[in-house]
């Protein structure tokens, strides 16, 4: 199998998100992501196969249309099967839920951005977890 990507900046309307995307997009997720692309900028491109199925990147396509973005970047794959476009879509979502913190490391980054003037709640963690 060849696998080739390419990437551009898309008319937002191309893109169809995947009624069998199993991730689910609360609005409280959307509004964090909708804020971080409004302060930092759309700096994770959306996946997408070639007629514009959306493979990763629900979340972010949902903010983007929150925003009235009309233009996105995305990475187009060309080369994967039905059955691992499927599973690149469950495991692009579930693999990063492995990933564990080192707490001295990050509490050391939130002081940083908290001292810099920086918004906190851009990093998606509450004032709890913060504390």
């Amino acid at each position: 199998m060849i696998t080739t990507i390419s990437f551009k900046i898309t008319e937002i309307g191309w893109l169809k998100p995947d009624p069998r995307n199993s991730r689910t997009h609360p609005k409280k997720q959307i509004n964090f992501i909708a804020a971080s692309i409004d302060e930092s900028g759309f700096v994770n491109p959306i996946l997408a196969n070639p007629v514009g199925v959306v493979i990763a990147g629900h979340g972010r396509l949902l903010a983007a249309k929150q925003l009235g973005l009309t233009e996105v970047p995305v990475i187009t794959i060309t080369g994967l099967t039905e059955a691992q476009e499927r599973r690149l879509r469950i495991a692009d979502n579930k693999i990063a839920l492995h990933a564990g913190w080192d707490l001295d490391l990050l509490r050391s980054e939130l002081n940083f951005i908290e001292g810099s003037g920086l918004d906190l709640a851009l990093t998606g963690f509450s004032v709890g977890e913060i504390d």
